[in-house]
């Protein structure tokens, strides 16, 4: 058996699919039990209203899955989203075309994203202190850029990106989907994530066979700071306004995302359906709970004990596996 085969046994493990159906279960369950609740719930506009909340979330999840199944961690994808959003916002203010400002702060995440793998990768730093460090880098650079002033009012052109429709859809949600389609490929069907899975494995087995790890790795943290950087797009057209403080605990709703969608915190694994399902999911929860009146810092703890309660699942599901 070749080890691209091993690697997609393991990315394909009974336990996994277990996993994502019960996921699936909880989430139906859920959007029975806040129909009943409610009456407003199953109405289009909190739909749309959930799925607004909800791509955000998917979107950095899916670079997070990426992080997470090569065994890292990325604390820095808030702070990246929103120093992003103010790089375009600063570009769009000095009359730069719409898509030379966005992709400008597209390949600014890219790049972001990169220096944090490189310092992983080359520089053998553990993940959960560089991306720490970058996530206050990025804080303070954001500060800085805006002297702590939101910067509003943008062409219509670029607003469209967030709150727009095309094809009777909303456009985040065609540029979620799109997202979400090209990285369950990549994932699925390339090197990139046979490899990714392999690096949170076995890195030193994969390494030993000739591949470049340091290489994967990067690339790994590249297309986490693209996601971040395509949110804090959303987020900023969505608002008309790019402010400093944007993306605030977007990781840990991410690490909530990837984790409760079945992805080992361990690394090895990684599910892209489930993060899109457990994305939802949240969105959902936190939909339900707006909706009957519950404060919203119960939201933060409730995500919390997601949190530990998934861990908790895919620490027994990995010792049975």
């Amino acid at each position: 058996m070749t080890l691209t085969d091993k690697i997609r046994k393991v990315n394909i493990a009974p336990g996994s699919c277990f996993h994502q159906l019960l996921l699936m279960v909880v989430f139906v369950a859920a959007v029975a039990g806040l129909s009943i609740s409610s009456p407003f719930f199953l109405k289009w506009e909190n739909m749309r209203n959930i799925l607004d909340q909800s791509v955000i979330n998917i979107i950095i999840g899916v670079g997070m899955t990426y992080v997470i199944s090569s065994g890292g961690i990325d604390l820095s994808v808030g702070a990246a989203a929103a120093v992003c959003g103010v790089i375009m916002a600063l570009l769009l203010k000095a009359g730069l075309p719409i898509f030379l400002a966005t992709a400008a702060g597209l390949l600014a995440g890219t790049l972001l994203g990169g220096a944090n793998g490189l310092m992983v990768s080359r520089l053998k730093v553990n993940p959960f202190i560089v991306t720490l460090a970058s996530m206050s880098v990025f804080r303070g650079l954001t500060l800085i850029l805006t002297k702590s002033i939101p910067i509003y009012s943008f062409p219509s052109e670029f607003t469209w990106l967030g709150s727009g429709s095309a094809i009777g859809m909303p456009v985040p949600v065609i540029i979620t989907l799109a997202v979400v389609a090209l990285a369950w490929i990549a994932i699925r069907r390339t090197r990139l994530g046979y490899y990714t899975m392999a690096i949170g494995g076995n890195e030193e087995a994969l390494r030993r066979t000739g591949v470049s790890v340091d290489y994967y790795k990067t690339a790994i943290y590249m297309i986490s700071g693209f996601t971040a950087a395509l949110s804090g797009l959303i987020v900023t057209a969505r608002l008309n306004s790019a402010d400093p403080l944007a993306g605030y605990m977007y990781e840990l709703d991410a690490i909530a995302t990837v984790i409760l969608g079945g992805t080992s915190i361990k690394g090895g694994h990684g599910s892209m359906a489930g993060t899109v399902i457990a994305g939802l999911f949240l969105s959902v929860v936190r939909n339900g709970l707006t909706i009957n009146g519950i404060a919203s810092y119960y939201q933060q703890l409730l995500v919390g004990l997601i949190i530990l309660f998934a861990v908790v699942i895919s620490e027994r599901s990995g010792r049975r596996l």
